[in-house]
C-alpha cells in the first residue's frame, strides 16, 4: 500500500479534478489518472477490469452518490474527496471506514434533468451494504451503454 498523502498532496488532486473538469482524479502510489465519464461508469469499469488502482487509492470526485460510494468501497479506496455527496453516500462510508471530505452533504443526488432523484441512487436505495448495490448497477450500466 502507498505512503499515504499529505494536505498538499490531496489538494493538488482536488485542484487538477476541478482545472481539468473531469468527472474524478485517482492517485495510487505514484500514478495519477483522469476520468471523465458520467455516473458511475469509470468507477464501475475500474472495479471490474482494474481493481489495483483503486484498492488504497485516493479518489477526487465531482458527485458520489451512494452507488458510487459502493463501487469505492467495494474496490476499497482509502480516502475520498468530494464536491457533493449523499447522506447515504456518507453513511456506506463512515459503516465501512473510508475516510472522507465532503465540501456539500445533500438529501439526494439528483438526475441530469433535476426531476427527481438520480437513477442509481434509487437503484440502491434500500441496499444496505456496498455488496448489495453491486448488482443494480451492474444491470444498470448493462442497460445503458
Amino acid at each position: 500500500m502507498a505512503a499515504p498523502l499529505n494536505r498538499a498532496e490531496r489538494q493538488r488532486l482536488i485542484d487538477r479534478l476541478h482545472a481539468e473538469r473531469c468527472s474524478c482524479v485517482i492517485r495510487n502510489g505514484e500514478q495519477t489518472r483522469t476520468f471523465n465519464e458520467r455516473g458511475v461508469k469509470d468507477l464501475y469499469r475500474l472495479l471490474t477490469e482494474e481493481p489495483e488502482l483503486l484498492r488504497g487509492a485516493f479518489v477526487a470526485d465531482k458527485i458520489v452518490g451512494k452507488g458510487a460510494a459502493a463501487l469505492m468501497i467495494l474496490g476499497s479506496v482509502e480516502e475520498v474527496y468530494t464536491d457533493v455527496a449523499s447522506t447515504a453516500a456518507l453513511e456506506l462510508f463512515a459503516r465501512h471506514g473510508v475516510e472522507v471530505e465532503c465540501a456539500l452533504e445533500v438529501p439526494q443526488i439528483v438526475n441530469r434533468a433535476r426531476t427527481g432523484r438520480c437513477p442509481v441512487e434509487t437503484l440502491c436505495l434500500d441496499c444496505r451494504t456496498a455488496e448489495e448495490c453491486l448488482e443494480p448497477i451492474r444491470n444498470f450500466i448493462r442497460n445503458n451503454s
